[in-house]
């Protein structure tokens, strides 16, 4: 059976299905798809904790579905933007997990993870299968990933 780790960048997700879709990501059909036929090692699902209650809500869906669930407190700067990104921690993470698995799954269409989708595959010569909205997704992503999985109908809530 093939292992898999899956790497979810729940912020990305959120906004590029909601400008290109206005609807939300299906993350239980996205589970069964990408687990189906699989063990699974390890999946993490990485959050900005804004501290509202919905939030918390949606977190333990994502627990009950089985993300680990890893959060990074909203920042904002005094000059009013806004920090709170992922990157760093999904790219230590996968790269960790690289040489446990047979398959890498990265849900997000941020081509800063076209470097460690690349290292991933030539390294650890590892598959690694990435999921975006494709017209939200950078190109350097895309063709990096050994497989590109379109974010559409078929994974959105109705």
């Amino acid at each position: 059976m093939e292992k898999v780790a899956i790497f979810v960048d729940v912020q990305n997700v959120y906004y590029t299905v909601r400008d290109a879709y206005k609807r939300h990501f299906d993350y239980n059909t996205f589970w069964a798809k990408v687990t189906a036929g699989r063990e699974v090692v390890k999946a993490f699902a990485y959050a900005i904790d804004r501290g509202d209650q919905k939030q918390r809500e949606f977190q333990n869906i994502l627990r009950a579905i089985g993300f680990e669930v890893k959060l990074k407190p909203f920042i904002q700067r005094s000059d009013g933007s806004a920090k709170g990104d992922w990157d760093v921690g999904i790219t230590l993470d996968a790269i960790e997990y690289a040489g446990q698995v047979d398959v890498i799954v990265l849900v997000s269409g941020d081509g800063d993870f076209d470097l460690l989708v690349n290292k991933i595959r030539d390294v650890y010569g590892k598959k690694v299968e990435v999921y975006g909205v494709p017209h939200l997704t950078a190109h350097s992503l895309m063709s990096a990933a050994s497989e590109f999985m379109p974010i559409d109908k078929e994974l959105l809530l109705v």
